[in-house]
């Protein structure tokens, strides 16, 4: 039971940096595509500063779920966190 708490967590966290993300890139971006918009960032060296500002829905789902008790879901929105933290440094050193 507390694995699959931990896991929805998870995904909502996924879910969640992903569409902040995806807030940047419209929001900040130039016009030229989704994908455009990744590779260009990632040869400037502000892909970081992207996921950054996406992490910020993560943040709210974060204080969603302990607001609502669900502290082992909130648990796996900080995995999630964690996780696009680590695969966000490989992608900009690497």
């Amino acid at each position: 039971m507390i694995r699959k708490e931990v896991l929805i967590g998870f995904v909502v966290g996924i879910i969640a940096n992903a569409v902040g993300l995806l807030l940047a890139i419209f929001i900040f971006g130039n016009g030229d595509g989704i994908e455009t918009t990744i590779k260009q960032s990632i040869a400037q060296g502000f892909f970081t500063k992207l996921v950054s500002i996406g992490a910020v829905m993560n943040l709210i789902a974060f204080f969603l779920f302990i607001k609502l008790k669900r502290d082992y879901r909130a648990r796996g929105v900080i995995l999630a966190t964690v996780l696009i933290a680590i695969v966000t440094f490989l992608v900009n050193f690497i």
